[in-house]
Formats: structure tokens, sequence, C-alpha cells
């Protein structure tokens, strides 16, 4: 069995990738091709409608709306039960401290639909700014939105935190504070045919990947090798291992979600009828 399957190039799919370096799948008789998707979740999402990617591992959020807004796909499990930890970056001259001291900020997005653009709601939310006030600018992945801090085109850039620490390092940018998912970040979805006509083998796939991750958790060594691997300081894949709970069990879905159903219908993301039976839309 074939898959096409894709997930962003960072340390959460490092399971992932051991498993398919390892040669793990073949005892399934799987063949996963994997493929980074540097654009992140509205990358993934466009993969799954055109038929380029079969199965994706993609944040929450991304992938909920999508879906009740009529992506054929579902997801099947949660990938990691922890929140995502977005740093907010800033331009490095900048003089903002927190979004309180920006009107009408402009965010550096990578695509519509994406986790960079969903979290700036939650973000808006939390400083009590009017969801109306929020400005984009569409710049396709983690080296867009830095080059756009860079060149005075965005004032605000959420990321992943420790993918974003080298160039936060460098100079490129300030962070000035962080914003966690109130929800598990990262979820499984699959192509609707795909998962009807083979969801033993999908789960199956996954439970791999789960024992993997299991590993990665416990080897004192993970820390030294998710460091070269995606050029990052060791005391923070140290830390950043500590902070991440791969989903090693069975989660309730519906659970996991319903505040990311919730919040999507609260800022006006999706509307009241896309939120009708949404249970069954999703899984």
């Amino acid at each position: 069995m074939n898959f096409k399957i894709g997930g962003v190039p960072e340390h959460f799919n490092y399971p992932w990738r051991l498993a398919i370096e390892s040669g793990a799948f073949k005892d399934l008789n799987i063949s996963l091709h994997w493929s980074d998707m540097t654009g992140g979740t509205g990358q993934m999402i466009k993969g799954l409608e055109t038929g380029s990617l079969d199965i994706a591992v993609l944040l929450s959020e991304g992938i909920s709306k999508a879906i009740l807004q009529g992506v054929k796909a579902k997801i099947i499990e949660v990938y990691v039960n922890s929140p995502l930890q977005w740093g907010i970056h800033v331009p490095l001259k900048s003089m903002s401290n927190s979004l309180r001291d920006l009107t009408e900020p402009k965010f550096a997005i990578s695509r519509f639909g994406s986790g960079s653009h969903l979290m700036s709601y939650v973000l808006a939310k939390k400083f009590g700014i009017p969801y109306s006030q929020l400005k984009f600018n569409v710049i396709g992945d983690v080296y867009g939105g830095i080059w756009a801090l860079e060149h005075q085109e965005a004032d605000i850039f959420l990321w992943e935190k420790y993918t974003t620490s080298p160039f936060v390092q460098k100079g490129s940018c300030r962070v000035i504070g962080q914003i966690d998912t109130p929800w598990p970040c990262f979820v499984i979805a699959c192509r609707d045919s795909l998962f009807t006509e083979h969801s033993e083998i999908i789960h199956a796939m996954i439970n791999l990947v789960k024992s993997v991750a299991k590993q990665v958790k416990n080897d004192p060594q993970s820390p030294e090798k998710l460091a070269w691997r995606y050029h990052l300081k060791e005391n923070e894949v140290g830390q950043w291992l500590q902070e991440t709970e791969w989903n090693l069990n069975e989660v309730s879905l519906e659970d996991a979600l319903r505040s990311t159903v919730e919040f999507l219908a609260e800022s006006g993301l999706i509307l009241p009828h896309e939120q009708e039976q949404w249970q069954k839309k999703l899984f």
C-alpha cells in the first residue's frame, strides 16, 4: 500500500521521519512517501483537496475549519495532545512590546485558513482587539514571515517558538511573548475516500508512529539528535521534549476538538450552518 503524507519539517514530526528511515512500515506492507510542507497547514489542506496528499499531520484549528467548510477529509487521530507554543515575533527595531501597542496590526500569515492566520484571532481575543481591525500579509512560510518583518511588510508574525529560535538569535526579529493554542495542536487527517477503504491499515500505521514517539520521548540522546537535525540548541530541545505530549493513548476526538469548533464559530470563522453536526463532519 502506497501513501503520500505531508507534515511540517519540524521536530514534532521526527517520529514519522524516524519510522520511515528505519523501514518500520515495511512490516505493515506500507510504502510511505513523506513531503515536507514548509507552507504549513494551509499548504497541506490544499494537498488533501487536490489529491497530492493522502494523509496530513496538521494543526487542529486549520483542518477543522477546512472540513466544516467542505474539504473532503476526516480527522483520524490527535497526534500531539499538548498545545503549540506560538512565538509573537515583531521587527527587530519595533517599539512594540505588546499587541496593545499596535492599532490595526498587520499579521504575516502563511495562508488564509492556516494556523498563523487563525491564531491571530486567538491573540486578538486575548488582548481585546476587534477582529475587524486585523490586517494580513500572505507570505507562504516561515522564511517569508521573517522576510516580512525584516522589510516592514508586517507588524507581527506568529510561528512555533522553537522553530524560529535561530532567527531570533541571529537578530532577524524579536519575540515579545507567546500564545498557546487552547486545544491539542496537531491531528492526523486523511482524504475521505482513502480512509473509508483503508481505515484498518491507517490505524495500524498511526499506532506504529505512536510507539516510535514513545521511544523518542524516553531516549536520553533525543535532545542531541533533534538539535542536530533541526538546527536547534540542545537545551531548547530538552525543554521542548518536556513540554510536548505526543498522543500515546486513546483520546476522544470530540472532547479534544470541541473548544476548537466553538472558537471558530464564536470568532465568525465558520458560519452557524457549518457548525451544525460538526462531529459527524469532522470524524
